[in-house]
């Protein structure tokens, strides 16, 4: 996540020291999940209700953990933020945030997981191109479309 995240950072134009912070919030991004049980993080099949409220808290678990560090209170933002929907709170969210998004949501799809197998990347980009501008930001999806190699590289 974190390495997509930068090459999608440097695809969009950003300054360095901003794409270095989401960078480091790509590796820190899931750091609440340590609050989570392990039968929840573990379970192989799907999640009931209850467990689903359970998992949704982890970025409010690692912005948590983060926010008592004042130099990290800008990554603790992009965390706690990252699962957010572009379209119930579009330009509010931060951008590290929306660029978290994508990136992991393309990770979580394209990786093996518990209760599936890994997507084939065609599947992956045809949810990215689906869901921009519903749950992820419409011009960092389409900068990543535009630039699948970044993910192609990433995963074969």
């Amino acid at each position: 996540v974190s390495d997509m995240a930068c090459d999608l950072c440097h695809v969009l134009g950003m300054p360095e020291d901003i794409t270095r912070e989401i960078h480091i919030a790509g590796h820190l991004h899931d750091i609440g999940k340590i609050g989570i049980p392990d039968k929840v993080l573990l379970k192989p099949g799907r999640l009931n209700d209850e467990e689903w409220e359970l998992m949704k808290q982890h970025s409010k678990i690692g912005a948590d953990i983060l926010a008592g560090a004042p130099k990290f209170a800008r990554i603790a933002a992009i965390i706690l933020h990252h699962h957010e929907r572009f379209d119930g709170k579009g330009e509010k969210i931060p951008l590290g945030s929306r660029i978290i998004a994508v990136c992991d949501s393309i990770d979580a799809m394209a990786s093996i997981r518990a209760y599936r197998g890994a997507l084939p990347l065609e599947t992956v980009r045809s949810e990215i191109e689906k869901n921009s501008g519903l749950m992820y930001d419409h011009d960092v999806a389409k900068a990543m479309l535009d630039n699948w190699q970044i993910v192609e590289n990433t995963y074969r």
